[in-house]
């Protein structure tokens, strides 16, 4: 078997350079075309030095960007993994990564990785001296990693989470992108009925000098109010989003704001889903890691993004310490579901823990995007009928002296 450096793209464009054992250059393009990537340049691996100055392109430089996205995180973990698994060193590792990111923050970061190395820390420490690049999972799955002397294993699994955590993040935002579009348009729709053609009418009602009917008058107040005051009810609006969101950023502000969401009809038990798939997505993660349970509570107390979420945590941990299994304190707290309960009952008895939690995280994506699925086939329907409704007042409006005119004048 040989070693070959490669530079290859995936389908979304991002250049990867990596090495790889193969028996020829043959092969090793073969696979790599079987994993639908786009290969750019193989050659045979002689020393780390050829890898490091291949990888580095001016226009690479040119297109980098100042923050760190889950996109760059993703790519330089799955980078590490595989020079890592390939046999090159840390260190040679994360020069060659820091030639080919294309954030200017995560290359800064790696370069003060390698040297924080360099005088004798190992990689788990280094990154916590980033905590803005490198969250309390990154640490302790990779000081898992090290410890295991699996990393490159550790840091394929990390991939694989933050690939999944990003899919199901734009498969909500792809469901929510139909809705938001068709309520824009209908109110643009609306605001443009109300402010045009509104006035139109009135005007020619004016010159008939007739007497209107109370629906008639009603829109004509409207179009007046929205003309003349609406400027001062969007500023008043925009004041009020702003002072609502630096309340929000308070502690009392969230809690309030977060039992609220729990509180409402129908989409309080959504949001609720959205926090336990997130929790039970983190702790497989980090129980399959080899992370002790104290820890990874700990680590999810911290990354949940979600205060009421941390209480319930902060007192499951306290429960665990003291000896107790973690299905009971679950149980007690009244956020889980008892299927939840009764899985890590099951995982706690078998030794499966990690794998009960990732049924327990499948079981909630699918929950959130079927909810977003009916959703959004329930608010077409729905936004069309209140379209009706309105055009269809503001047409009987309009038309209804007109209708009195013609019936004057044919008598």
């Amino acid at each position: 078997m040989m070693k070959f450096s490669y530079t290859v793209r995936d389908r979304m464009g991002r250049k990867t350079v990596a090495v790889e054992e193969a028996s020829s250059r043959d092969d090793l393009i073969t696979t790599l075309q079987s994993r639908d990537l786009t290969v750019i340049n193989v050659a045979e691996f002689r020393d780390d030095k050829g890898i490091g100055k291949t990888s580095v392109t001016g226009a690479s430089f040119k297109r980098m960007h100042f923050g760190v996205n889950s996109a760059d995180l993703v790519l330089f973990c799955r980078q590490l993994a595989t020079l890592l698994g390939a046999g090159v060193t840390i260190l040679k590792s994360l020069e060659i990564i820091s030639e080919q990111v294309s954030s200017r923050k995560l290359n800064i970061a790696l370069r003060n990785l390698r040297r924080n190395m360099e005088v004798g820390l190992s990689l788990h420490e280094a990154m916590s001296k980033h905590p803005d690049v490198f969250s309390d999972l990154w640490v302790n799955l990779v000081e898992s990693g090290e410890a295991s002397g699996n990393l490159a294993v550790v840091l394929n699994r990390l991939a694989s989470y933050l690939e999944r955590n990003e899919a199901f993040k734009a498969k909500i935002v792809s469901a929510l992108v139909y809705p938001v579009i068709l309520l824009v348009a209908g109110l643009g729709a609306l605001l443009f009925l109300t402010i045009k053609i509104v006035p139109t009418f009135a005007e020619l009602f004016k010159s008939f000098k007739l007497k209107l009917p109370p629906i008639t008058v009603g829109l004509i107040w409207v179009s007046n109010f929205v003309r003349n005051a609406g400027i001062f009810v969007v500023i008043g609006m925009i004041v009020a989003f702003f002072l609502l969101k630096k309340y929000i950023k308070t502690k009392s502000g969230r809690r309030a704001f977060e039992s609220l969401q729990f509180k409402l009809p129908i989409f309080g038990e959504f949001f609720r889903a959205l926090i336990v798939e997130r929790f039970s997505s983190e702790m497989s993660t980090l129980v399959e890691s080899g992370v002790p349970i104290l820890y990874s509570l700990e680590i999810a107390e911290h990354s949940v993004n979600n205060l009421t979420m941390a209480d319930v945590i902060r007192k499951v941990k306290d429960e665990v310490r003291e000896g107790r299994t973690l299905s009971q304190p679950l149980a007690q707290s009244g956020f889980f579901e008892p299927m939840v309960v009764q899985m890590v009952n099951i995982g706690e008895e078998i030794g499966e823990l990690s794998q009960m939690f990732k049924r327990i995280n499948t079981f909630y994506q699918e929950y959130v995007e079927t909810f977003l699925t009916r959703f959004t086939a329930m608010f077409e329907p729905i936004m069309l009928i209140f379209m009706g409704i309105v055009i269809g007042i503001m047409v009987i409006g309009m038309f209804m002296p007109i209708f009195q005119l013609s019936q004057a004048s044919t008598q």
